[in-house]
């Protein structure tokens, strides 16, 4: 990779966003992490690096915020630990590293995706090598615990992005070979069983992956046109009928990214082909809307956040 490949708005778990936000963006270059004040005025100081920094390009960035407990970001990168975790906070930034989990995420990972549950108890890292995806219980105050189980029905092949419901009751996984996601119900136990896959599958590789925030529509960035796939989604029974593609799709491309704003009212789609980045009205009953006018000045696009 080139550039910066994700960037994600610290935000509070409800609520209107703070005065002042936090970017974090991974880099491909040394310090592979880096945060920064962000405000209605624009660009603020950036905070000082990690003093144990991330060992090489940082991919996927996952933030927490727990109103009892201290907030974490973490970082997946490409050499090993292939994930790394810091305490944070917005006066002072990163704090002391914390140890690297005792089994660590599959050898060989790109660590492209990475996510916290919205309870900040459990964290997930999609990664290149079986079993693709790889789960631990976190505690702010101790970090990573013991590696849940592996699903009993892996996902097919490399792992790219990963995402939970807001409610933390199922999990997907978007990756290299068909079916190109794979999701499973989550609880406090681990891995549930496989849901059966869509019936409509997304049409190549998938890169990124997003529940909206009611968790009743999941959204997929992939390969090949439509480049965007979204379906109703249950977490009792997984899948439902590919919502219909949007009248006027994202240019093809990938890696790109997707997500939905905090209502869910709206989608936005990132990839490597002009216009870049197109956004939509989007209702979990009907699916997507009308195309907004795309943005001006948009260059080669990775990943894609809301603030």
């Amino acid at each position: 990779m080139s550039a910066a490949v994700q960037l994600l708005f610290s935000l509070g778990p409800s609520g209107p966003p703070p005065i002042q936000s936090i970017v974090f963006v991974g880099l491909n270059l040394n310090p592979y992490i880096g945060a920064w004040k962000f405000s209605s005025s624009g660009w603020g100081t950036k905070y000082s690096n990690p003093a144990s920094l991330p060992p090489y390009s940082g991919y996927g960035v996952a933030y927490t915020v727990v109103s009892d407990k201290p907030n974490v970001v973490a970082i997946v990168t490409n050499t090993t630990p292939y994930i790394v975790a810091y305490p944070w906070t917005n006066s002072s930034g990163f704090g002391t590293k914390y140890s690297n989990p005792a089994t660590l995420p599959g050898t060989g990972t790109n660590g492209d995706g990475v996510a916290f549950t919205s309870a900040g108890d459990a964290i997930a890292v999609a990664h290149d090598t079986s079993p693709y995806v790889s789960v631990y219980p976190w505690s702010s105050s101790t970090g990573f615990g013991t590696k849940y189980s592996n699903p009993a029905t892996l996902p097919t092949g490399k792992g790219q992005g990963v995402a939970f419901t807001s409610a933390g009751d199922a999990i997907a996984v978007t990756h290299s070979t068909s079916p190109y996601i794979t999701a499973y119900p989550w609880s406090s136990s681990g891995f549930g069983t496989k849901y059966s896959d869509p019936a409509t599958l997304p049409t190549g590789t998938g890169y990124a992956v997003a529940f909206n925030p009611a968790g009743d529509a999941v959204a997929i960035e992939h390969e090949n046109y439509p480049t965007v796939s979204a379906y109703p989604f249950n977490s009792s029974t997984g899948f439902g009928t590919k919502y219909s593609n949007p009248a006027t799709t994202p240019g093809s491309g990938a890696p790109g990214g997707v997500s939905f704003d905090r209502t869910g009212d709206n989608i936005v789609v990132s990839s490597n082909a002009t216009p870049r980045i197109q956004a939509y009205p989007f209702n979990s009953s009907t699916g997507f809307g009308t195309k907004y006018a795309n943005p001006t000045g948009a260059t080669f696009a990775y990943r894609v956040a809301f603030y």
